[in-house]
């Protein structure tokens, strides 16, 4: 939420989609950014044609260490889900975890665990691992695989990628500034603990409980199509599989709901939009700026 409200004041970005947008690219880094400009005209500038000195300062972190870089690559590419990740870069548990531990140690990673167990005890639930900075995500999925063409002055296969999972990008943040939503929204009985539930069945996007102990389960659904009753219904079967009882259900849809759906909204039922957004970046201020530590590009 810092790094989201510092690079919304510092590029003076008011329309929400577009933030969240570049925010997925350039996210963490402190640079300025031409928001005028199309988004693949500001990665092939500011990205791809400082590739070497971008790569040499990320090697100075990781050692250049090829272990650590696949596993990256596995994450950012991946469901974030630990063990998903090791087996994509072909790592062993072992081996995968000591990278783990190193990344988080260097700042560049950080660990989730479901916010509740799993309905079945005895089952092993993998933690998720996050980049504590979207550009690093970026980098990693849609950048360092294709080195050689870029070194070749050859953008063609990183653009063709990018543009297969663009939208991947964005989803993770909307479902991390949903959460920040919630949490804001719930001032009469503040939120107390939050995060999301997942276990190898069922996957909740946003679990809550508040200090007077209600429970609060969350659908976010990042698409160009408005939210329906189905997909009310499709959570409330997932809490059922999860053995969750919620006393309130959120939903966020970044293009609005269905009048259906709309008319049961209340107490039990919150709905959001894209424009809900526009409370977390209110009253932004030169206190909000997080000056970069590392290179401007």
């Amino acid at each position: 939420m810092q790094q989201f409200r510092s690079f919304c004041y510092q590029n003076r970005i008011e329309d929400l989609e577009k933030a969240i947008e570049y925010f997925a690219v350039f996210g963490g880094m402190g640079w300025s950014i031409d928001t005028k400009k199309p988004l693949w005209e500001l990665i092939e500038s500011k990205i791809l044609k400082n590739y070497r000195f971008i790569h040499s300062d990320i090697t100075q972190v990781t050692n250049s260490n090829n272990i650590y870089h696949a596993l990256m690559s596995g994450l950012a590419t991946g469901d974030g889900r630990e063990h998903s990740a090791f087996k994509k870069a072909k790592l062993s548990r072992s081996g995968g975890e000591h990278a783990v531990d190193f990344l988080i140690h260097e700042g560049l990673l950080q660990r989730e665990s479901s916010i509740l167990k799993a309905a079945n005890a005895e089952e092993e639930v993998s933690d998720r691992i996050h980049f504590l900075q979207p550009f690093r995500r970026f980098w990693f999925a849609s950048i360092s695989p294709y080195y050689r063409g870029i070194k070749a002055g050859d953008f063609s296969e990183v653009k063709q990628k990018y543009e297969g999972r663009e939208q991947g990008f964005s989803d993770l943040i909307y479902q991390q500034l949903f959460k920040e939503l919630v949490r804001s929204s719930f001032k009469e009985d503040p939120v107390e603990k939050i995060g999301s539930y997942w276990d190898k069945r069922v996957e909740i996007d946003l679990i809550a409980r508040t200090k007077s102990g209600k429970v609060i389960a969350g659908l976010c659904k990042v698409s160009n199509t408005k939210s329906k009753k189905s997909d009310l219904a499709k959570l409330t079967r997932q809490c059922e599989e999860a053995q969750i009882k919620p006393d309130v259900t959120v939903l966020f849809s970044k293009s609005g709901f269905s009048n259906e759906l709309k008319s049961e909204k209340g107490e039990a039922l919150r709905l959001f939009t894209l424009k809900s957004f526009k409370t977390l970046i209110e009253d932004l201020s030169e206190s909000d700026l997080i000056e970069p530590v590392g290179k401007r590009y």
